[in-house]
């Protein structure tokens, strides 16, 4: 079975076409299902609230493009974008996109990032976390407000205060393993590395779970996670390793 997985992204955002069917990628490696991906962009390269309004605004012409290539999910690709548009605002964007897609014919299951994240973690357990963005110190505590409106306890947050987004896309994901060391885990149910989908940490969230003993999760996994569900797909679970080592 061959499975077309669709993204609506922010121009600047280089990381969710690298990081996302890469977890997919390595699910070819150990069971038959294959996959293709397909995007289209939004415009945004400053992570601010005013260019994320705007750049939000494109996302349902976006939907109606990859509608009309049939494919099987769409990730919306952004979660600071929806989280600093409101509390429960993925569940708003999430409607409006579907709508796109039965207007245009081919109704198809919508992920948003932050919707995912919120669902990822609630599929864990989780009732209190620590998160780790790339965002400025305000969009960083609208992402807590955000998820403690769904009943999640954020003990802690770090904010690298980056703006510009492909500078987010350049960090080494490798430096998580020393950023993370900033946070108290105690009473911490799950580590999200990386609350931003712009930010690679795949490579980190193996070695920072067996150094933390918790388990450690990122945006883009919990994307991916919420993509297979969608498309009636096992996964086991939203922890990175166990998507990312095909333990399905």
């Amino acid at each position: 079975m061959k499975y077309k997985i669709g993204q609506i992204v922010p121009s600047s955002n280089v990381t969710m076409e690298t990081e996302i069917p890469a977890i997919f990628r390595s699910r070819e490696t150990i069971l038959p299902e294959r996959f293709t991906f397909h995007s289209s962009r939004m415009r945004m390269k400053k992570v601010t609230k005013e260019e994320l309004e705007a750049m939000d605004a494109m996302s349902l012409k976006c939907a109606q493009e990859l509608s009309d290539a049939h494919v099987d999910v769409m990730g919306y690709a952004c979660l600071v974008a929806i989280m600093s548009m409101g509390r429960g605002y993925h569940c708003v964007s999430e409607v409006n996109l579907h709508q796109e897609t039965v207007a245009n014919d081919f109704p198809t299951p919508i992920v948003t990032s932050a919707g995912a994240l919120i669902n990822g973690l609630k599929v864990l357990g989780a009732k209190q976390i620590s998160i780790i963005t790339p965002y400025m110190r305000p969009l960083t505590d609208m992402v807590v407000d955000y998820i403690e409106n769904q009943g999640i306890k954020v003990k802690q947050s770090i904010a690298l205060e980056i703006p510009d987004n492909l500078e987010v896309a350049a960090q080494n994901p490798m430096n998580l393993l020393e950023i993370y060391k900033q946070l108290d885990l105690t009473d911490v149910d799950v580590l999200v590395a990386s609350a931003c989908v712009q930010m690679p940490s795949l490579e980190a969230i193996d070695l920072i779970q067996a150094e933390s003993g918790i388990p450690v999760t990122s945006a883009a996994v919990c994307t991916t996670y919420e993509m297979m569900k969608k498309i009636g797909i096992e996964a086991k679970s939203p922890i990175g390793g166990e998507l990312l080592s095909g333990k399905y």
